[in-house]
């Protein structure tokens, strides 16, 4: 996609232009963050996005996949299509932070760091469409909304809507901040996040006065059994060198201290990273609640809903992924991790139809070691990253057009 005398020359060139813009792009992580959205919700975020691409010669169009923003970007040169994708989406958390910029939004935060990841690709944006006569083939930057709506996901939306077309597009790149210290990026060849289900489980049992069990057929205590019995899916039934999570997250129930409940509900997930995993823990989850719900005298009511599936990393693209980020941010500072994480992204919903590289960029550092836990009301990242995201970013699609 670029052709430079050596790695060096542009690894000191996107150096240069990256320096040139990371206190505008820190602002613009600021302003997304104190104004954060839930997910098909982003409307003042993508006007931000929108605005911030203004005078770089790109293609945008908005209201894709309902608030998303694509900018294309084509290069001097016919070539492939590399589709860059950043997250828009806020959870619904009540920050708890003491940071200057810290949400204006009561109950609703950028716990996930997609303020950071749609800056990054801001920021990528600005500094890629500056090296546009070098450039062969096209980049595709994507602002997509509603990460965080497991189990549909803003990237079906957009695929729906036809991101992956016109150009159409051979290969994607998406980033997401992690737990790793700053100025460091990981990624992997094949499975790099699992696949993330959702369950929902209702308990109908018989309301009776608290002072009478006997009259009626209680669902708290059976959603109790169910939900000790559940644990023991994950430990007598998948094998131990292998991997799954069962986690309930939600229970609903109860009117009053001394009323027997005739119903309770619940909600949750379950991680696995192999097939034969995942067919076997729908069958093993409904037969623990139906035959507790049948010796304690309920009902049930039990839906199993896929949701993302595994993000797998192409191996032809990010070995040479790897081998640019190498090139760029050297090789000491690119790790390869040992393990996916039980994490899941619906970028996965891209690997369906094009091969696709997802990496971590690092946030943590001294400043917030204590503070770096995503989803969590203290998050605070270290904009220390932003910069590294950028590079990362772009070295990731000039390396892309050189393949």
């Amino acid at each position: 996609m670029i052709n430079l005398d050596t790695s060096s020359r542009m690894s000191l060139q996107l150096d240069s232009m990256i320096e040139d813009i990371t206190q505008d792009i820190i602002n613009i992580r600021r302003e997304i963050h104190k104004y954060p959205e839930l997910g098909m919700n982003e409307h003042k975020t993508a006007k931000i996005v929108e605005k911030s691409l203004e005078g770089l010669g790109l293609e945008v169009e908005t209201g894709v996949g309902k608030t998303g923003v694509v900018a294309l970007l084509r290069g001097k040169e016919n070539g492939k299509t590399i589709l860059l994708r950043a997250d828009m989406d806020a959870l619904p958390i009540d920050e708890q932070t003491d940071i200057l910029f810290k949400s204006e939004v009561p109950g609703v935060m950028h716990a996930c760091g997609h303020d950071v990841h749609t800056s990054i690709l801001i920021g990528a944006a600005k500094v890629l469409s500056q090296m546009k006569d070098e450039i062969r083939g096209n980049i595709k930057f994507v602002f997509q909304p509603a990460e965080e709506c497991n189990p549909t996901g803003g990237a079906n939306y957009m695929i729906e809507q036809g991101v992956l077309e016109n150009p159409k597009v051979d290969a994607a790149v998406a980033l997401h901040i992690w737990d790793i210290p700053v100025g460091k990026v990981a990624l992997k060849t094949g499975v790099m996040m699992a696949q993330s289900d959702r369950i929902f489980i209702k308990i109908k049992g018989k309301s009776a006065h608290g002072s009478a069990p006997h009259q009626g057929a209680d669902a708290i205590v059976a959603a109790a059994h169910v939900i000790t019995a559940l644990q023991t899916i994950v430990s007598r039934n998948v094998n131990p060198l292998d991997s799954a999570v069962v986690t309930l997250g939600v229970i609903r129930g109860g009117y009053r201290y001394n009323v027997i409940p005739d119903g309770v509900e619940m909600e949750g997930t379950v991680r696995t990273f192999a097939q034969e995993v995942a067919s076997m823990i729908p069958g093993r989850i409904e037969n623990v609640i139906k035959n507790i719900c049948e010796a304690l005298g309920c009902d049930y009511e039990f839906k199993y809903v896929l949701g993302y599936p595994l993000t797998h990393n192409d191996v032809k693209l990010t070995k040479n992924i790897i081998e640019g980020l190498r090139e760029a941010i050297g090789e000491e500072n690119v790790l390869i991790p040992e393990r996916p994480a039980t994490g899941a992204e619906d970028f996965a919903f891209f690997n369906k139809y094009i091969p696709c590289t997802f990496m971590w960029a690092g946030c943590r550092s001294d400043l917030n070691k204590n503070s770096c836990v995503l989803h969590n009301p203290n998050f605070i990242c270290d904009e220390g990253v932003i910069p590294i995201g950028i590079k990362s970013m772009c070295a990731a699609a000039l390396k892309f057009g050189d393949s």
